[in-house]
């Protein structure tokens, strides 16, 4: 009964994480009119440091009266390789995106990815830009781009593509020349703000960035539980050296907040499955986070900024602010090239400290085989070589214990209903003859974490999203569409129980465990491909390892004595 045994382990932890997930996922939205409106405020100056401002108005609300609206421009795409970005000039805000490697589905037509969404039910922008000297209204209202061109594109064989925008403040006499860059293959948008003053008098400015969206559309509840739409966190999250990586479900932004002192070397972000939306600024920059909660079109929409200290700019004098903006997947090596701390945004919760080990192994496998199903294969195939012996000693007393079984019958007719007088019987001939009915329990219980650690790389690896195996399996983090390894699984935990005595069970539990695969069985058939061929490979291998041991060492291998053991009734 290992495997049924180790499966029944496996259910109650599995559903035990599931619901301590589902309790602390984030309710259901407001409704509109109900919006809350919180900030927090940044703590006074200190002296001696860069003197930071109060949160400006949020992104929804107009401008600050005295600033005349600038005439609509049409918004401009700038795109490489595996990035299309579109930014309205009017702002400057980045309103989308699309990746052009990644569909939202496996299947011809479907659709990119877009993280970045103008669209009422999907809102989700970033903006980057300065605040003039008062904060009263941004610099960067209106941007122009060379000739009028609105589509850019990389060219061909270029390693690089660089969009100028400029604006001209005529109240200040500021120029604002802005400059977007887009490396091939990457999916990190460089920007620059050069801010010349042309007037007469010194001007300050305070850069800021800023990530804005609603919450996403509540995905289909369904395949129990399983489907990891319906509990993959969905939020902000930050970091800073001292307060280190913190993260704020939509549904507690008013609560959960971000360090109110000042941070150099820190990000923001917004998470959500798979992807990544993040502002890195100058690590050398001075930066104050706050979050706040206003209302888009009636719904609830929550933003993290980051505001720089101020840049004092005198007469003909000019400064430069940079910052980079990560759109993309949780692509865990270039993450760390852009920040080192980014990569703590592929989040394994309570099981990090088995998940991220596992995905190291297979990537370093993936590596060398080409297809994560063989990575996910050869894991089963090391950790089996490396329990071997222990595996050994464990099939060996599963073994003895088949060819003790008839005398422990024996001993459960001649002790009847005296329960305490046949375990001591029971004990003494596991003594005798060798058998240790616990010597196993170190294999069977060492593939029961990393099945649970895998099941959180699939779930949040956005390297193993779409991944194919073979034939039917294309995608390992759905499930089988044909049921083919979950029936290989029903299977394989079906001859493994014929194999596995049952010393000491009543006939009604046993007719109960002749159940429990089919049971298993069916369950897996909603698990991911990826999970269910790691614990069929593992049953397969354990199996034959079994049926070996049996062979050797089974009911054909005579016990040391035929001599039952005598103790007295009492």
């Amino acid at each position: 009964m290992t495997q049924t045994r180790s499966f029944l382990l496996i259910a109650w932890l599995f559903v035990a994480a599931l619901l301590w997930m589902e309790w602390g996922k984030a309710p259901a939205d407001a409704a509109p009119g109900a919006v809350t409106t919180s900030a927090t405020a940044p703590a006074a100056p200190v002296p001696g440091a860069p003197g930071v401002p109060a949160a400006p108005s949020s992104p929804g609300q107009p401008p600050a009266p005295g600033t005349a609206p600038s005439a609509v421009a049409q918004p401009i795409t700038i795109e490489n390789d595996v990035l299309r970005l579109t930014v309205d000039l009017n702002g400057g805000r980045l309103t989308d995106s699309h990746l052009l490697k990644y569909t939202v589905e496996k299947k011809a037509g479907s659709p990119s990815v877009a993280l970045l969404s103008s669209e009422p039910g999907r809102y989700f922008t970033a903006d980057a830009g300065l605040y003039n000297q008062d904060r009263s209204r941004k610099l960067d209202e209106h941007f122009t781009t060379e000739n009028g061109a609105t589509q850019f594109q990389i060219p061909a064989g270029a390693a690089s593509l660089v969009v100028p925008l400029t604006w001209v403040d005529a109240q200040t006499g500021l120029t604002v020349r802005r400059t977007l860059t887009l490396d091939r293959g990457s999916y990190v948008l460089k920007l620059s703000d050069t801010v010349s003053n042309g007037g007469t008098s010194a001007q300050q400015v305070y850069p800021y960035v800023s990530l804005d969206r609603v919450a996403p559309p509540a995905p289909p509840k369904h395949s129990f539980m399983t489907n990891p739409e319906t509990f993959s966190f969905v939020g902000a999250a930050w970091y800073s050296p001292e307060e280190k990586y913190e993260k704020a479900k939509l549904a507690k932004f008013d609560s959960d907040k971000p360090p109110t002192g000042d941070i150099a070397g820190g990000w923001i972000a917004m998470l959500q499955h798979h992807f990544v939306t993040a502002w890195v600024p100058n690590e050398k920059e001075v930066q104050r986070f706050s979050t706040q909660t206003s209302a888009h079109n009636g719904a609830a929409l929550y933003e993290i900024q980051s505001i720089g200290a101020p840049l004092a700019i005198a007469p003909g004098a000019s400064a430069t602010h940079d910052s980079r903006l990560w759109v993309g997947p949780k692509l865990q090596a270039p993450l760390e090239k852009l920040a080192p701390t980014l990569k703590l945004s592929v989040d394994y919760g309570i099981f990090t400290v088995i998940s991220q080990p596992l995905f190291w192994l297979l990537s370093w496998l993936h590596t060398l085989l080409g297809n994560w199903g063989w990575a996910i294969i050869a894991i089963v195939v090391l950790l089996k070589a490396a329990l071997y012996p222990l595996s050994a000693k464990q099939y060996k007393s599963m073994a003895k214990m088949r060819a003790v079984m008839p005398r422990i019958e024996a001993l459960k007719e001649r002790y009847g209903d005296d329960r305490q007088a046949f375990a001591m019987a029971q004990m003494d001939l596991y003594k005798k003859e060798g058998v240790n009915p616990i010597g196993g329990c170190l294999p069977m219980l060492i593939p029961i974490p990393i099945f649970l650690g895998l099941y959180w790389v699939l779930l949040e690896t956005v390297e193993l999203r779409h991944a194919p195996w073979i034939g039917w399996i294309q995608n390992l983090t759905d499930a089988d569409p044909y049921f083919v390894l979950p029936a290989l699984n029903l299977l394989v935990m079906f001859l493994t129980q014929k194999l596995t005595p049952t010393p000491g069970m009543d006939p009604m539990q046993k007719k109960m465990m002749q159940f429990m695969p089919l049971v298993f069985g069916v369950m897996m058939a909603f698990f991911p491909s990826g999970l269910v061929l790691y614990w069929v490979t593992n049953g397969a291998l354990g199996l034959l390892q079994q049926w070996w041991m049996t062979k050797q060492h089974g009911p054909n291998t005579p016990a040391t004595s035929d001599k039952k053991p005598v103790i007295a009734k009492r």
